[in-house]
């Protein structure tokens, strides 16, 4: 991949510049939502505290300098083990069963048998959390927004902090920074350690970076399971992501400034706005996969 550290379009100070603001603000938000999801776990020990382990914390992701994904860790389902074949349940809104599904799965009234963790905690038997057994994320989502109301009234943040309009399954909200407004989702997430989905054929074969010993370390910090979809847990890998670009330039290349670079044009120029459609998702894939610079 070339190096962009001289592209003239955009000057080196504008980026460092943009990254000690984005820095900042990560900083300013993760203090917030500590101080919420402390308060959660206090009232309901099912949802975990974020880690506040500097800017580069494993529970939050910056979209864009306006916008980060924040995972918040769930205690008490482990054992997930996968299944061969996908097997259904089908159930209406309130939680009655039928015996074929109403609509396409993301549509309306159908999930995931979600058999698939081993001996969930007791407080996982609720009824609020789950249908005939099948923890469904929807209802996680729902328990974990209430408690999150709860938390911004009794930790005195409303005038900082406000729930936006749910999109989907997701907990929106707006968090007042001295840079401004920044959007936050929240999602509540099972860690996977130690273990790899086989679903996740990766590296492919034949590649030469990272290494074996690379690979096998970046496999040891798991994957996560969120709940970014009302029916199913969605995989996530945000943990070997960080693994990855923290070794992208060891061979001496310039790939980081590159990706700061390549961010920055595609906020300021290709797709401006809080929803952009390039995401910081394609732009590491491509210097992941990218020879030396």
């Amino acid at each position: 991949m070339a190096c962009f550290c001289n592209n003239p379009q955009v000057g080196s100070v504008q980026v460092d510049l943009r990254h000690r603001q984005v820095s900042n603000t990560v900083e300013e938000v993760q203090r917030i939502i500590k101080e919420l999801t402390m308060e959660v776990s206090t009232k309901d020990s099912r949802f975990q505290c974020i880690s506040n382990s500097g800017i580069h914390s494993d529970n939050i992701k910056v979209l864009t300098p306006t916008l980060f994904l924040i995972s918040v860790p769930i205690r008490g389902l482990m054992g997930y083990k996968e299944r061969r074949t996908r097997q259904w349940r089908y159930y209406t809104l309130s939680g009655s069963r039928l015996l074929s599904p109403v609509r396409e799965p993301e549509k309306l009234h159908q999930w995931l048998e979600l058999e698939s963790f081993l001996n969930p905690a007791q407080e996982w038997h609720d009824a609020h959390v789950a249908i005939e057994g099948d923890i469904v994320p929807a209802k996680v989502v729902n328990v974990f927004k209430e408690q999150l109301e709860a938390a911004i009234k009794a930790c005195n943040l409303a005038s900082k902090v406000s729930i936006l309009e749910t999109v989907g399954s997701v907990v929106r909200i707006a968090v007042e920074t001295t840079e401004g407004q920044i959007e936050v989702e929240l999602v509540p997430t099972v860690e996977m350690m130690n273990c790899w989905p086989k679903k996740a054929r990766w590296p492919r074969l034949l590649k030469r970076w990272p290494s074996t010993e690379r690979v096998r370390c970046i496999k040891s910090f798991g994957f996560n399971l969120m709940a970014t979809s009302n029916y199913h847990w969605l995989l996530s890998f945000s943990r070997a992501e960080q693994v990855l670009l923290g070794s992208i330039d060891e061979d001496g290349g310039c790939r980081r400034k590159g990706y700061r670079i390549i961010r920055q044009l595609k906020e300021d120029v290709w797709c401006p706005g809080s929803k952009p459609v390039i995401t910081a998702y394609h732009l590491q894939v491509l210097l992941n996969q990218s020879p030396a610079g």
